[in-house]
Parts: C-alpha cells; structure tokens; sequence
C-alpha cells in the first residue's frame, strides 16, 4: 500500500519537526522525508537518526512534488521561509507549521505566498519540551497531545482535512481556532507563564546571593520554572509576535499580582486564603480533565 504521504519536506528538523517525521514513520505514513536547516551538522545527525532520509540541497526541487511542507522553525524566520518556497510550490503541495503564534505567521503567508496562500493551513501542535535539536525528537510526542488548526478562509475543506490527517496519523487530537483567538488564549495558558518563568530565575540570577538561593531552591521551584530552560531565541520570537495579546496578559497579571501585595500588606488572611482556594480548585479540576 502506498502511505498517506508520498513525500513530506521539513524546514526544521528538530524537536517540533522531527518529531512529526518520527511519529508518521511510526505509523507507515510517509515515504520519503527530506529536510532543510541553516546547520549542515545538524541535519547530517538527524539523518543519522532517522528522521529524514535524504538532507535537502534544491528547494525548487523538493517542494514542487512534495505533498507536504512543514515549517518548524522560530516563527520570526518564516517569513523568509514562505518567500522561499513560494515560487515552486507545485500545485497540489499543502503547507503547514508548528508556530507557537498564528496571526504574525498568517500575515507573512499572505505577504509572501501570494496566490498559493490557500495551499497554507496554519497549526500549532501543544506537545513542547525543553530540550531542542534532533535529538530531542521522538515518535510518541504528539500522542494525546493538542494540536490547533487555524484554517483561512481560501482553504479548502479537502486541504484542511488532508493537513487534519497528518496531525492524527501522529496521535494527537485536533481542533480548530481562528488565529485571533489561538494568539488570545496562548497570550494566557502558555506564553505569559514561559515570560514569568524566564523573570524570575533571571530576577534570581542577577541578586549577589544567588548561589545560596538556588542551593536551597525545591521542587516547587524546579516545576514552576522548568519552563525557563527553554530555548530563548524562540521565546524571544514568540513573546514579540503575540506582543499585543502578551502586554495585555502581562498588565491583568500584574494587576492580580498587586491584589496579593496588597493582601499581604494588610495582613489580609481572608483575602488571602480566598485566592489561594479558587487557584486551588480550579488547578485540581483541570488536572483531572
């Protein structure tokens, strides 16, 4: 049986990208994978681990028979990307990618891709880590995972679908958002705690004491900022793409966080034990969904 996709090429062949290769090899879904990046080491080490089969030399070539393109890289590089591979996208080759922000990658799309636009299908899979690089990838990391579809309003409800496929086939459940709501709700459940995570071990690490504190530092804060080994070059990318929708969450946040200073100050048990037990319920609830 032929697989699902003949031939997938990938711009980014580390954590988010090679994992999508790992995963449809898993499952018999890919024939040949092939696979571009600004460091010839990189993609040499991630074709000695099998997650492409050939390291990409011509674009012109790979893209215009491919079925399909992922674009897993920082967000800030596609839209040298999509300016790329815009003049030999073929015309049955649908693109995708794994962008943590969705209006700035759609805005790069349509200034670059022009009439193809309606051959891009804009996702972002909710499957991160913090380790990067081939070797991070693996098979099962989009397995029960999230994955969000921001479809335009040229794509076709086969290409949609099709691009639907690709993310199943790697086990992880698939919904659908317009890329304002995606960036609203990111701004909030992912990319404001990335931002309070990286200040406060940025806060710590420039205090004289530093040493001290963090030898004393446990498990609470080893969870809450676990996030802030992750790459910052990314980060940076992300918090400046979803600028608008972070400041706002940056401004509410800090607007609760003067709540509690204010609590504290007034020696506020009450208001106090009130924040903490709504915190308390609502993280117990959700961590049983």
């Amino acid at each position: 049986m032929q697989p699902e996709f003949r031939k997938v090429v990938i711009f980014g062949v580390g954590l988010i990208g090679g994992s999508f290769s790992l995963a449809l090899r898993k499952v018999n879904a890919v024939g040949e994978v092939v696979g571009f990046g600004r460091s010839l080491s990189t993609l040499e080490h991630a074709k000695q681990l099998g997650i492409i089969d050939r390291i990409g030399d011509d674009v012109s070539l790979e893209v215009s028979n491919a079925d399909l393109v992922l674009l897993a890289t920082p967000v800030a590089q596609m839209a040298a990307l999509f300016a790329r591979i815009a003049p030999y996208l073929g015309a049955h080759t649908l693109v995708t990618d794994g962008g943590s922000t969705k209006s700035d990658v759609v805005a790069a799309a349509r200034a670059n891709l022009s009439n193809k636009i309606a051959q891009f299908i804009p996702a972002h899979p909710i499957a991160g880590a913090e380790k990067t690089g081939p070797e991070a990838a693996l098979a099962n990391l989009y397995e029960g995972k999230k994955v969000i579809l921001a479809p335009l309003s040229e794509n076709s409800k086969g290409a949609v679908a099709r691009v639907r496929k690709a993310w199943e086939l790697c086990g992880a459940a698939v919904s659908e958002l317009t890329p304002q709501q995606h960036d609203e709700v990111f701004a909030a459940v992912s990319h404001l705690p990335h931002l309070l995570s990286f200040a406060l071990v940025h806060d710590l690490a420039q205090r004289d004491n530093r040493d001290q504190l963090l030898s004393f530092a446990a498990s609470g804060f080893r969870d809450f900022t676990r996030i802030a080994a992750s790459s910052p070059e990314m980060w940076r990318d992300i918090s400046l793409a979803n600028r608008d929708a972070l400041m706002r969450e940056v401004k509410q946040f800090a607007d609760e966080l003067y709540v509690v200073y204010q609590a504290l100050e007034n020696n506020d048990a009450k208001k106090l034990e009130e924040i903490f037990s709504l915190a308390r319920e609502v993280r117990s609830t959700w961590n049983q969904q």
